[in-house]
């Protein structure tokens, strides 16, 4: 994997776009990025771990919303967080572009409103000499970029971009820790997945073994309640998983259901003696409680006749009450008409005095009424005349209610007609000077009409030029920048060119290294006693051996890939050089000689001229209809003024017939008013009049009416009173008895006859009289013995069902604790067998003398690679004084396989890596480091990764350690690797000339790039 360039906007501390050429800093092998604390160097590795995986290393990703986090506090609100990577990665150049969710402000109102996140996977073309889109899917490019790189987000960020605080860590950390890490990165969570498996696996058997014995002691606790006090012994008390324990069990069950048995028979026949004896002490109890009914039936008949005996003089008056009630009720409809009259009278009074004061209270009556005066005590026919002749007088106002109403419509006639007469007025002023300018107005419109035409036949006159010019600025355009890229496409062409040369040499070189050396090769594969591949003899006196610089068939064949790959290069350079050589001659033959900026200004003149003559050009249309709007306006305005004068003539006769009209109609209505304001208000008056003295003589007749049928009725009610024999009518109205007093009367009555019947009828019955004569019976006594007999009945059935249901639940029990025995066999021989081998997996078996883990296993073989590769470079960082070493005896908790030491060539001892100082421990975990990105890239399917980044550490070291350190980190170019350190040390910024600069400011950090090509 190599980075090309890294492009950042808006992200970290980064407000605006920096962009990172990484080929310029990987030329020279090793560069620096560094820059003040908190600049934003960090955000730099960010970005890059971002744009592969989508998120940023360690914490940082949990600070709250990624895409929140993320984005720059220096960012203006439309500038949108992006990141772009462009990388090479197994052989395939890639672009990576991604963007966090983005809340921007809302384009109408106010607000934010949230983008979502974006990303995009794109992969350059080499044959189209272009990039062509992948996908844009999150997922998918997700799958893609771990698939290609082999490696997981955790094992990227501790691969390449080497963080030396947790290999510091790692070197003095326990067992368990550095189990955590190496785990994280070797993916060995399957293994642990299966010692997981395998303890699941003996967890669930044993919970399936314990489940069974469980359920049989279960059941053997279940019988021992259901057997009761029967059982001559106790089951087997043990715990689930120990032997015997089925065999203890069911031998019990069988000696519990023997004693059942026996039991039940027992009780058996104890119930059928209580039953016989329980049947004679109810038919003695039956006999009693019939005797006691019967006297207690003939004593309360004899206390209810007692009692009526003392009722009888109240009994006598509610008859003669009763009687009293009957004799009135032939008065009562004498009482009904009486009461009726003197309500009707009661009430044609009130309507009288209502009327009267109402027709008191006219302001009005003395004015309209006949006379001029009305008496307050006049009768009914005094009031029906008044009435009748102020009714002719309001039948004489309609000619002059037609007279008011035809003198309104005059007003407004004459109202109408001024209105008019001022309108036309003003029609005919602005008539008249509107005519007076139409010829100046109509000479402008035309002269406007003969402009925007002459302008028209310009703008097509310079539009047929226009094209032309155009086509050459265009192509003069296309021939410079063609002319450029033509440079660039020759200088490609001869580093194309001498790359092919330089690959073919060393290939060339290699292969004649390679034949030289090729009897080393087949010494290699001779074998003591078979013949040679060249001679065919046996004997093999002195097979050559390889010499320094030895080359084999794998670096031969990687020079002739290279060599193959930098010709196919240079064909393809030299493919577009000629395309682009075609190109530019078809833009020289369009442009011509002239200079591309002259071209261009003859065409921007030109178009200005031919825009200004199109303005001009579309007023045409406008300017003929606003010339068509102008006459036809003219003719209007001249009929307007027409027609006014006409109408202003024929109003003067309309006036003067309505004014004559008015002066008749106003004499006539004075008469017909009176002294009120309106004929209308007359009319009111007198119609107003007229119902209050019709109502008034109504009233006054139906007092008369009502006072002659309640005297009638006074009349009836005595007369009906004396023939039924009472003193006065009120005497006869105080003895009725109204329906509900002669419902409860009668009730009352009745009550009594049927109780004196009642009575009769149990004193004569021979058995109440017999039993009446025997002693008290003793139901009490009687009751107890049956109470005592069913008791026994119960208890004894009780018995019998117990046993039955000890019987029958004995039975079922052991059935179920048989079949459970039998069930159980074939699985405890499994979890026997499951047990053994979680044991062994977890390092707990005694056959697992280290108590080794399965997982520590796998990492033990990991961290013995990692030390053995650490070792080649700390031994020249520390001038071959430490080797690091893997040790798998035990620690912790009694257990074994991740220790490491260091191997001190001074005194020869080893060490733990604890003992280390400040700088030993530096150079060590970076020798951990970069051995551990080898083992992991190898693991990860040989990925090569051609960037790394190492963070901080290098202050800790003294100058000549600080040169050996560099000395190891400039082999990595070697493999062809670019090494970036992130440090503070000022004596870096010395030693390594390819920098990158994080500089932070107010309005955010930038980068500055010095060094390299």
């Amino acid at each position: 994997m190599r980075l090309h360039t890294l492009k950042i906007t808006a992200f970290g501390p980064f407000g605006g776009t920096q962009e990172i050429d990484f080929d310029a800093l990987s030329s020279a092998g090793l560069f620096l990025l560094h820059g003040p604390t908190g600049a934003g160097k960090t955000s730099v590795l960010d970005a890059v771990c971002y744009a592969l995986y989508g998120s940023v290393p360690g914490a940082r990703q949990n600070g709250g919303s990624q895409g929140q986090h993320l984005r720059s506090d220096h960012a203006e609100p439309g500038v949108r967080t992006e990141v772009v990577l462009d990388l090479t990665v197994a052989g395939r150049r890639l672009e990576l572009t991604r963007q966090p969710p983005y809340a921007r402000p809302k384009k109408r109102g106010t607000g934010f409103t949230t983008e979502k996140a974006q990303s995009w996977l794109r992969e350059h073309d080499a044959e189209a000499a272009g990039w062509k889109d992948l996908s844009r899917s999150h997922q998918e490019i997700g799958e893609e970029i771990t698939q290609l790189l082999g490696m997981s987000k955790d094992q990227f960020c501790q691969v390449v971009l080497l963080p030396q605080g947790d290999f510091a860590r790692f070197l003095r950390a326990d067992a368990e820790a550095r189990g955590k890490l190496l785990g994280r990165l070797f993916d060995t969570h399957r293994f642990a997945a299966v010692e997981q498996r395998l303890a699941e696996d003996r967890r669930a058997a044993e919970k399936q073994v314990k489940a069974g014995d469980t359920e049989l002691l279960a059941d053997a606790h279940r019988m021992q309640q259901a057997a009761g006090d029967t059982a001559e012994l106790e089951p087997a008390d043990a715990e689930p998983g120990e032997p015997g324990l089925a065999d203890a069990v069911l031998t019990w069950a069988a000696v519990a259901r023997s004693g059942a048995r026996e039991r039940f028979t027992h009780a058996h026949l104890a119930l059928g003696a209580a039953d016989s004896a329980r049947k004679a002490a109810q038919d003695a109890l039956a006999a009693e409680q019939d005797t006691a009914r019967l006297q207690r039936r003939f004593a309360e008949a004899r206390a209810r006749a007692a009692a009526l005996d003392e009722r009888a003089d109240e009994h006598l008056a509610l008859q003669q009450r009763m009687d009293r009630g009957r004799k009135a009720e032939t008065v009562a409809p004498a009482l009904a008409l009486r009461d009726a009259a003197d309500t009707e009278h009661r009430t044609a009074l009130r309507e009288e005095a209502s009327t009267r004061a109402a027709l008191a209270a006219a302001p009005e009556l003395s004015a309209c009424a006949p006379g001029g005066h009305l008496a307050d005590d006049a009768g009914p026919g005094a009031l029906a005349e008044a009435a009748r002749r102020l009714a002719h007088e309001l039948g004489g106002l309609d000619a002059a209610r037609r007279a008011e109403q035809r003198l309104t419509r005059i007003a407004d006639d004459r109202a109408r007609l001024d209105r008019e007469e001022r309108a036309d007025a003003e029609l005919l002023t602005e008539t008249d000077g509107w005519l007076d300018a139409w010829d100046t107005r109509r000479a402008g419109l035309q002269a406007r009409v003969e402009r925007a035409q002459e302008a028209a036949t310009h703008a097509e006159h310079l539009a047929g030029q226009l094209e032309p010019v155009r086509q050459r600025a265009a192509a003069a355009v296309e021939r410079d920048r063609l002319a450029e890229r033509a440079g660039t496409a020759q200088e490609a062409t001869l580093r194309a060119r001498e790359d092919a040369a330089t690959a073919h040499e060393h290939w060339l070189g290699l292969k004649e290294r390679r034949l030289r050396g090729v009897a080393a090769e087949l010494a290699e594969a001779l074998v003591s006693g078979e013949p040679c591949a060249v001679c065919g003899s046996v004997e093999h006196p002195a097979p050559s051996a390889r010499s320094e610089g030895h080359v084999d068939q794998a670096a031969e064949e990687r020079a002739l890939a290279a060599h193959r790959t930098a010709e196919d290069h240079r064909a393809d350079t030299e493919r577009r050089l000629a395309r682009v050589r075609e190109d530019l001659a078809a833009a020289k033959a369009a442009a011509g000689d002239a200079p591309a900026g002259q071209l261009a200004d003859a065409a921007r003149e030109l178009e200005a001229r031919h825009a200004e003559a199109r303005a001009e050009a579309s007023t045409l249309r406008a300017a003929r209809e606003t010339l068509d709007h102008a006459e036809r306006e003219h003719g209007r305005r001249t009929a307007a003024r027409q027609e006014a004068a006409t109408r202003t003539a024929s109003r003067a006769s309309l006036r003067e017939a309505l004014d004559s009209e008015r002066d008749g109609l106003v004499g006539e209505l004075e008469q017909a008013r009176g002294g009120a304001a309106s004929v209308e208000v007359r009319a009111a008056q007198l119609e107003r009049l007229v119902t209050l003295l019709d109502t008034a003589a109504d009233a006054a007749r139906a007092v008369e009416d009502t006072a002659q049928r309640l005297k009638d009725a006074d009349a009836r009610l005595a007369d009906a009173a004396f023939r039924a024999g009472f003193d006065t009518p009120e005497a006869a109205a105080g003895a009725l008895l109204d329906d509900a007093a002669h419902r409860e009367l009668q009730h009352r009555l009745d009550a009594r006859q049927a109780e004196e019947a009642a009575v009769r009828a149990v004193l004569a019955e021979e058995d109440t009289a017999a039993a009446a004569h025997r002693p008290a019976a003793d139901v009490a006594a009687a009751r107890a013995v049956a109470d005592a007999a069913d008791t026994r009945v119960r208890v004894a059935a009780s018995a019998r069902d117990a046993a039955a249901r000890r019987c029958d639940a004995l039975d079922r029990l052991s059935r179920s604790a048989a079949k459970e025995a039998r069930r159980l066999g074939p699985l405890r021989a499994t979890y026997n067998r499951i047990a053994r081998l979680a044991s062994l997996a977890a390092g707990t078996s005694a056959d697992n003398e280290r108590k080794m883990r399965l997982e520590s296993y796998v990492l033990a073989a990991r961290l013995e690679q990692v030390a053995a590769a650490a070792t080649a470079r700390l031994r020249r960082m520390s001038s071959g004084r430490y080797t690091l070493v893997h040790s798998d005896s035990l620690s912790g908790r009694g257990r074994s396989g991740l220790g490491l030491h260091v191997v001190d060539a001074w005194t020869g001892r080893e060490r733990d890596t604890a003992t280390l100082s400040g700088g030993e421990t530096f150079f060590a975990s970076l020798a951990l480091a970069l051995g551990l990105a080898d083992v992991v890239t190898d693991e990860a399917g040989g990925v090569r990764l051609d960037t790394l980044f190492i963070d901080e550490g290098f202050g800790s070291l003294d100058d000549q350690t600080l040169d050996e350190v560099l000395d190891v980190l400039d082999t990595l170019r070697e493999r062809d690797r670019s090494v970036g350190i992130v440090s503070h040390v000022g004596d870096l910024r010395r030693r390594v000339h390819a920098q990158l600069e994080v500089v932070k400011g107010r309005e955010g950090s930038e980068v500055r790039q010095r060094g390299g090509v």
